[in-house]
């Protein structure tokens, strides 16, 4: 069969209708690309899960037709999953430098490096896999070395923007290839697959030196230590932070394991410039006047166990923040972290520190790395798509940005805005979404990747909430009547000292209702055990307005 009359198929494995875990593939004929594999992690309603990956169903069912995995970026929500994904299919991995720098510290970790093939790509690789050749183009985001990926088919070009915004005056002078985005449109773009995290923001994303600006100038007024927390891959911060050290003649310690990583790489392959000997260690920190200090640490989301979040406890084993002490937050709350960020605010008033603090644009320490309405536009009319998918966002902000299409002149019977797990077939030119692959999340927790599934974390919250009654009873097995026990253990319930009146009526049913089982000749514990906690179950409701987890245990002797 002529490849021409196979369909060209894009898939959305994670990254729509959330913001996290972005995977996506494109398929033509026998094969698919790959592009990103990231995590996200939970929310309090998860109980005990580390991280979340997208399901790579799909993907094992049809191993033998993947290509490669192309990584646009090396932000946790690109890369996190990697590891996971390569321990269950093994294929080749390209991304720019820096993004294979982060990429190996996870494969360092998971005993993965030395079986993966890594291959450095920038925006002039020009990829054959197969049937699909792919190009490339830089664009700015808050991280160094982001591309952009155009997938040329027979069916047509699909192009994947990765995060981007269009910074004009880009810190690290890595401009956006605008030239390389026209022509590609200028030759067809068939489908655009284009980020959608701040459709809702009007105008333009402000220039990331803006902040280097505002930072300098908090370093010039603070008396004590600076303390400033971002995330750890914005390098451009990171440098920005670096200079004004400099200019004002303090010394520079990290704080946080992600952020000792990625400044060791980012250091290692040029990516930073830090003066010899201007990185001191935590435990010299407290030698040094307090004005020769800066601090750079992790925590800017109110993570709990982060260095910041330690810090504002005081429990930071050789670094304390003292009355007068400056902390700066370069960064804005991901939604779900405002309750986690305000406790550490308040921690660090408490403590009597400054604290710069709130919207990033209201304190000029953080821009967004990604793009706002005029700049999203932008990207559509250099494109010039057939077709157009909104990626990378809730559904408010998918919804958003089809809008905006619309606006510069996509059809609106050619936008898609899919969920995870649709799929979008085009045949001659004719796009359709009636199909559907498996999709959704996978937990991490510990080393079990899925084993955890909704069943356990009902049993969590339950556990969670309402508390846990074991109840022991040993059995005879010659005679089948009752030897020992009931005994009734509580945990998270009641406290059983003060309850002895409760617990004794539970045992009391316990033994009334095996008796009755006993003499109607019911000896399978199955049965047993439903029964004494369907009684005990109506019983403690009646009497406390709880339903506590009951795990009724039978020993045969």
């Amino acid at each position: 069969m002529n490849t021409a009359e196979h369909a060209l198929s894009i898939f959305a494995l994670g990254g729509v209708n959330e913001v996290g875990k972005n995977m996506y593939a494109v398929q033509y004929a026998d094969d698919i690309v790959v592009i990103d594999c990231g995590s996200k992690f939970p929310d309090e309603s998860l109980l005990g899960i580390d991280l979340i990956i997208p399901d790579i169903t799909y993907l094992r069912e049809n191993k033998d037709k993947i290509r490669a995995l192309i990584v646009t970026h090396g932000h946790e929500d690109h890369i996190g999953g990697i590891p996971y994904f390569l321990k269950q299919l093994n294929v080749p991995i390209y991304a720019t430098r820096l993004t294979l720098g982060l990429i190996e510290i996870k494969l360092k970790e998971h005993g993965l490096l030395r079986e993966t093939q890594l291959t450095s790509i920038d925006s002039n690789s020009n990829i054959e896999l197969g049937t699909i050749r792919l190009t490339f183009f830089k664009t700015n985001h808050s991280i160094p070395d982001c591309l952009g990926v155009a997938f040329h088919t027979p069916e047509g070009t699909v192009v994947h923007t990765g995060d981007f915004k269009f910074d004009l005056t880009p810190v690290n002078d890595q401009y956006p290839d605008i030239h390389k985005m026209a022509d590609l449109g200028k030759n067809g773009v068939l489908a655009l697959l284009s980020e959608s995290t701040n459709a809702e923001r009007p105008g333009f994303t402000p220039s990331e030196k803006l902040v280097g600006t505002h930072i300098e100038e908090a370093f010039n007024k603070a008396d004590g230590k600076v303390f400033i927390s971002t995330f750890a891959s914005n390098v451009h911060r990171v440098q920005q932070v670096v200079d004004a050290a400099i200019k004002t003649n303090r010394k520079l310690a990290l704080l946080g394991r992600s952020m000792v990583n990625v400044v060791s790489v980012a250091m290692e392959l040029g990516y930073l410039n830090i003066p010899d000997e201007m990185l001191i260690d935590a435990s010299e920190v407290h030698d040094l006047p307090a004005e020769r200090v800066a601090i750079l640490c992790t925590g800017s989301q109110g993570e709990p166990l982060a260095a910041l979040s330690r810090l504002s406890n005081s429990k930071y084993r050789q670094v304390e923040i003292f009355p007068g002490d400056t902390v700066i937050f370069s960064s804005t709350p991901i939604p779900g972290n405002e309750r986690n960020v305000a406790r550490i605010i308040d921690n660090l008033f408490l403590l009597g520190a400054k604290v710069i603090y709130g919207s990033g644009t209201a304190t000029g320490m953080h821009v967004s790395g990604h793009a706002y309405q005029e700049e999203l536009k932008l990207m559509l009319t250099l494109m010039k798509p057939k077709y157009f998918i909104p990626i990378h966002g809730e559904y408010r902000m998918l919804y958003q940005h089809r809008l905006l299409a619309e606006s510069v002149g996509v059809e609106k019977e050619n936008i898609y805005v899919v969920q995870n797990g649709d799929v979008v077939d085009i045949s001659h030119s004719n796009a359709r979404q009636t199909r559907k692959i498996p999709a959704g999340n996978i937990f991490v927790d510990g080393l079990g990747i899925g084993d955890v599934g909704d069943i356990v974390l009902r049993d969590r919250k339950l556990l969670s909430e309402e508390g846990m009654l074991i109840i022991v009873i040993t059995l005879s097995k010659s005679e089948n009547k009752i030897v020992s026990g009931p005994d009734t253990i509580s945990r998270g319930f009641v406290y059983a000292r003060q309850s002895e009146e409760l617990l004794n009526d539970v045992n009391e049913i316990v033994t009334k209702t095996i008796n009755k089982l006993q003499k109607e000749n019911v000896t399978q514990w199955k049965i047993m055990k439903q029964n004494v906690k369907e009684s005990v179950g109506k019983f403690l409701y009646a009497q406390t307005k709880r339903r506590p987890m009951i795990v009724p245990i039978i020993i045969e002797v």
